[in-house]
């Protein structure tokens, strides 16, 4: 490993590192792959499931796949990336075993979780650090090139720990970005909401538009079915993708529509036609629609019909 004048250097490559990872689970070969490009020698994997062996020996056929404590006591650079739910044992056990060389950077991939988590491991004098890909992952090819473009929000205790993990994600094609040990929960929970909802909203959108697209079609053209990647969503894709992108550029000011507009009778409509095909999806319409006319600062008979529980102008 590098010395500590050349870590807070200008050269903030670390050495060539021995890297194990537990586990070999979407993120954990993913960044097998990116680590191993940068020049680390990715030695030895755990996997249990049959997804995670198929990675290991697709992703990572040169590592040699160990029980978890064997490839803690190998690594000079260990990735725990295991799912949140998992980690906190995961390190006890570790801790109960003192796999873990004094030295040794641990790093988990835990959104949620700080470097608080490692403490255990810590106290057996392991460099502590929260490298968190903000980035969604499939098990697919796509996985490693995603992360070129990806943001990790990293987390350390002290600076030589953010130089560390400021170089390790550079390695990897990554930007990272500092975030503080008392608002990891925060900012997992901002990301969590504008992913994993995202893909809720449009699956959502995308079964209305099934039913109103239902019957015969022009010409040639494709049947709408159940399956993916069909017609609904080829109508929907360009104009989410817009959305997207203009919120992303222009905040809120990249609203639209009949509720950005206060146009309650659209709305009252469209609520009607969405609890004849779901009243699930009318349900998370009505949300949605309730925050984006409380953002859009709206008519007040259309928060009304939402249901808002906003405090009225005079009891403010």
């Amino acid at each position: 490993m590098t010395s500590d004048e050349d870590v807070c250097g200008t050269d903030l490559a670390p050495a060539r590192l021995t890297v194990g990872i537990v586990s070999a689970g979407r993120v954990g070969s993913a960044l097998g792959v990116a680590l191993e490009r940068a020049g680390h020698v990715v030695f030895g994997v755990s996997a249990i499931s049959d997804a995670s062996l198929r990675r290991a020996a697709t992703r990572l056929p040169d590592s040699q796949v160990l029980p978890a404590a064997e490839v803690a006591a190998r690594s000079e650079l260990l990735i725990l990336a295991v799912p949140d739910s998992e980690l906190a044992g995961l390190v006890a056990g570790l801790a109960a075993a003192k796999a873990v060389r004094p030295g040794a950077i641990v790093a988990h991939t835990s959104g949620a979780n700080g470097i608080g988590i490692l403490a255990p491991l810590t106290e057996l004098g392991a460099l502590p650090l929260a490298i968190h890909p903000a980035m969604t992952f499939t098990g697919h090819d796509e996985d490693v090139a995603r992360l070129a473009n990806a943001c990790f929000g990293v987390t350390a205790g002290d600076e030589i720990g953010y130089a560390i993990a400021q170089s390790l994600v550079i390695e990897m094609g990554g930007e990272p970005v500092r975030v503080a040990e008392e608002n990891r929960t925060l900012y997992h929970a901002a990301l969590a909401h504008g992913s994993n909802h995202l893909v809720t909203l449009i699956v959502d959108a995308v079964a209305a538009l099934r039913s109103a697209l239902a019957g015969p079609g022009l010409l040639g053209q494709q049947a709408v079915d159940d399956q993916p990647n069909g017609l609904a969503e080829r109508m929907l894709a360009p104009l989410a993708s817009a959305a997207l992108d203009n919120a992303l550029r222009r905040g809120q000011a990249a609203l639209t529509g009949p509720v950005a507009r206060g146009d309650v009778a659209a709305v009252a409509a469209h609520l009607s036609a969405l609890e004849s095909v779901d009243p699930r999806i009318a349900a998370g319409y009505r949300a949605m629609s309730l925050r984006t006319a409380e953002r859009a600062a709206t008519n007040p008979a259309l928060l009304e019909l939402l249901g808002s529980d906003l405090p009225k102008e005079g009891n403010r």
